[in-house]
């Protein structure tokens, strides 16, 4: 058995924590199940993804030209060399990450899928590990319903998607979160035929109800989109998977035929892989370790982040969690997790942003103010003829002190940054107001939302 100082379980945001523990002298233990290392982000989600994403993007601008006077024609879209490109891309960072590793002192790595057998007692590979302190930054994995006959069908994942060699002719996607629409603009853009299904009575859940109303009616137009639309039951034909749904209104059974289907219905932790039970840290009831505001589990000296812990699943924040906890372990200071102006995306066609509160939300323990403003309300929105897009605004009545900020639309993922800022210095609308912004320029678009607030 051997004894280390840290063990961190998980090399995407994990891999901060070992090296700052590693800088620090101390003796510490990376462990990654492999084969492809650097977590979720690198490898299954946010780079190759937008990888794919960004060429999805550039064909449908191509398409919407007419609105401009432009009449284009795309003669071919090269499936396999744009997921090529993308495969290529990470194989270049797996080798630039086995480098660092490699060159790492205080560091050993194992390659391997771990789990507890005891109190600060982890096996990988059938090798026994101890850790004074363990970090537990294992990630998530796709979540797969129990839908009758899945079982038998070959399904895509948001991982095993990206191994595809053959543009699927037609592509049934189950559910409508995030992955559900960002990969329903990707298929559509490459000439697939598409279909999501998402149970609930609109797409995105989490987002603001118009927001997803207008995401909705817009992809659309690109592809079917059916609501209200449970599974029952998927099974292999001939030549195809048949896919049975119930509408959730008329109890209705309807019947989708597709080359391949996708499952898209959520994310669900790695804590059960790594048996956490066996070293008494408690999960909840959907599998995710419990933390408190320091990212403490119940067990002193194991911390969970990052997808692990559930709190917010996404990698920017995971790599604001590992910073955290390395300088409260490694530094002495004692510094909260503060989630309440973080941002997040939707890369489908509109794009998403939003950061903090929704509406609904907010008005539970708030008086609120409500801004409203389209793109084209602005000049530059007017020159891009952006006719649907619009930004929402949601500020604390009295205090001027905003809660939550939400955009569809182009570059929205960049324009919310502001807001962020602004939220994370003080809060206030103040600095939103008084900067001054350049005409004509998207970024007006945050400063007339918040000088349009009023009652609601």
């Amino acid at each position: 058995m051997k004894s280390y100082d840290v063990i961190v379980i998980g090399s995407g945001a994990g891999a901060i924590i070992s090296e700052e523990a590693a800088a620090q002298g101390l003796k510490t233990a990376l462990i990654d199940k492999g084969p492809l290392i650097g977590g979720t982000c690198l490898n299954w989600g946010c780079i190759p993804s937008k990888m794919l994403i960004y060429t999805a993007d550039r064909i449908v601008e191509i398409e919407e030209g007419k609105k401009l006077g432009i009449e284009a024609e795309i003669k071919n879209v090269d499936f396999k060399s744009i997921m090529e490109r993308m495969r290529k891309s990470r194989r270049e960072s797996q080798v630039h990450i086995r480098e660092g590793i490699k060159q790492s002192k205080n560091l050993d790595f194992y390659e391997g899928e771990a789990y507890f057998v005891g109190d600060y007692l982890l096996e990988v590979n059938g090798e026994k590990l101890k850790g004074e302190r363990i970090f537990i930054a294992s990630g998530s994995r796709p979540f797969i319903p129990p839908i009758k006959g899945s079982e038998n069908v070959d399904y895509l994942t948001n991982e095993s998607v990206l191994e595809l060699k053959e543009k699927p002719d037609s592509l049934i996607i189950i559910g409508g979160g995030y992955i559900a629409v960002e990969f329903g603009h990707f298929f559509a853009a490459m000439g697939t035929e598409v279909a999501i299904l998402e149970m609930a009575d609109r797409l995105v859940l989490s987002e603001e109800p118009e927001i997803s109303a207008l995401l909705g009616n817009e992809l659309g137009k690109r592809m079917g989109v059916h609501t209200n639309a449970l599974v029952e039951e998927v099974k292999q034909s001939e030549h195809a998977v048949v896919v049975i749904a119930k509408d959730t209104n008329s109890d209705k059974r309807r019947e989708f035929a597709a080359q391949r289907i996708m499952m898209a219905v959520g994310r669900r932790s790695n804590a059960d892989i790594l048996k956490v039970e066996n070293t008494g840290v408690e999960t909840d009831k959907k599998g995710f370790v419990k933390v408190n505001e320091y990212l403490e589990t119940n067990r002193k000296g194991i911390l969970a982040i990052g997808d692990a812990n559930g709190q917010q699943m996404f990698r920017h924040m995971a790599n604001r969690e590992a910073e955290i906890v390395a300088q409260n372990a490694f530094y002495g200071t004692n510094i909260k997790v503060d989630y309440s102006a973080v941002p997040h995306a939707v890369y489908s066609h509109p794009q998403v942003a939003s950061v903090g509160m929704t509406e609904l939300q907010a008005r539970e323990d708030h008086d609120v103010l409500i801004g409203r403003m389209k793109y084209f309300d602005i000049a530059k929105g007017e020159a891009m003829m952006e006719k649907e897009g619009f930004a929402k605004a949601i500020v604390e009545k009295g205090s001027n002190r905003i809660l939550g900020f939400h955009i569809i639309g182009p570059y929205a993922p960049e324009l919310i940054q502001e807001v962020v800022n602004a939220m994370t210095s003080g809060g206030g609308m103040e600095e939103l107001e008084q900067g001054i912004h350049i005409h004509p320029a998207l970024s007006e678009l945050v400063q007339y939302t918040i000088t349009s607030l009023e009652d609601s």
